[in-house]
């Protein structure tokens, strides 16, 4: 089964498709196609594309499925001895992408 490697949100994934991942929040519509062209490596069976003039017209396309946020994280921060301390939270969002075709 064919695979990519792709960089998007400053992360890596290798996706196949029919693969669902989240990623970073990416722009546009649930439903909408859209296209990730940062692909580092190409897989077919035994052939494998590593060469960045032979990667530069390929593209994974991938169906934007959801958008959402992330669990809360909580961050505590404190200095001993100083009376210092500090809760904060964070949550992520993300989108869900399906992957469509690879090539």
């Amino acid at each position: 089964m064919p695979y990519a490697v792709i960089r998007t949100g400053g992360k890596q994934y290798r996706v196949s498709q029919g693969d669902t991942l989240r990623v970073e929040k990416l722009p546009g519509d649930v439903g909408q196609e859209i296209e990730l062209d940062d692909v580092l490596m190409l897989a077919d069976g035994e052939k494998i594309a590593l060469d960045a003039g032979e990667l530069k017209d390929r593209t994974v396309k991938a169906r934007i499925v959801s958008h959402g946020r992330g669990p809360k994280i909580r961050v505590y921060k404190f200095k001993r001895r100083k009376g210092y301390e500090k809760t904060i939270g964070h949550r992520q969002d993300y989108t869900e992408l399906t992957i469509s075709s690879i090539g």
